[in-house]
């Protein structure tokens, strides 16, 4: 109880001072409802599908690529880099907070920015008429799974490689945008030569994609995407692993410092 108790304070630290704040929480709105927008009715127009289709398409790989990726792997790399700034990991060491608290903490705060975002996006395509075709348990595994890959990957990137928060943009911009057009965000991956399809197998972003494509539009089940599946959640458990080692070393450092 203590450790969820502890874990319960520190994500509604983060979400307290998200609202106060208010323009990431509008911007990470308003940005996946554009590219929403505007793949549902390229989609409509250039693939000459109605605009419900078109929709049912688009939303998937928005949540994945747009929503997903630049909130809970973005933000969760400001937050880590944030804190280091502000000196609150200082503060963690002679309070009776304990780390794993705090690591768990951060990752219910971005996990709940996720699903916010999940039921705006699927709002706005519900409004232009597209449903949710597959097995919604089977599609929030999928959706889970990214959230804490991204966490996780955002924990090893802002442990790591960020030192400011200046460094933030630079750093999820390099890593992530070539990943994200690779994985079929913006662009449909039926439109890659098989050159980049090939390579695309390698990206994590690929399998959440396509994984969650199928369900959602699709209506496929787990034996039709097992491959996706399997994959995403060796990447996510990876991550996890990999987050607190690096989480695990970083307060080794910030205690010498």
């Amino acid at each position: 109880m203590k450790y969820w108790r502890e874990t319960i304070a520190v994500a509604q630290r983060i979400l307290i001072e998200l609202f106060r704040r208010k323009r990431s929480l509008i911007f990470w709105s308003i940005f996946p409802v554009s590219v929403l927008s505007l793949s549902g009715l390229i989609l409509a127009e250039r693939a000459q599908l109605p605009i419900a289709t078109a929709f049912e398409y688009a939303a998937p790989s928005t949540l994945v690529g747009a929503a997903l990726f630049f909130s809970c792997l973005g933000g969760s790399v400001a937050t880590v880099v944030a804190e280091r700034e502000q000196q609150t990991l200082k503060r963690l060491f002679i309070s009776p907070l304990s780390g794993t608290s705090y690591f768990l903490g951060i990752f219910l705060a971005h996990s709940c920015i996720g699903i916010g975002q999940t039921l705006l996006i699927y709002t706005i395509a519900a409004f232009w008429g597209a449903t949710f075709k597959g097995s919604i348990i089977l599609g929030l595994a999928i959706i889970l799974m990214s959230i804490v890959a991204y966490v996780g990957l955002g924990f090893i990137l802002g442990t790591q490689l960020a030192r400011r928060i200046e460094d933030v943009n630079a750093l999820v911009a390099a890593f992530g945008v070539p990943l994200l057009i690779l994985g079929g965000a913006f662009l449909p991956s039926s439109l890659f030569p098989k050159t980049l399809i090939n390579i695309a197998k390698y990206n994590p972003i690929y399998h959440m994609n396509e994984a969650l494509v199928a369900v959602s539009a699709k209506g496929d089940g787990i034996n039709d995407i097992k491959s996706h599946f399997y994959l995403l959640l060796v990447f996510a458990m990876a991550m996890v692993i990999s987050a607190w080692l690096c989480y695990g070393r970083m307060l080794v450092v910030e205690r010498r410092l």
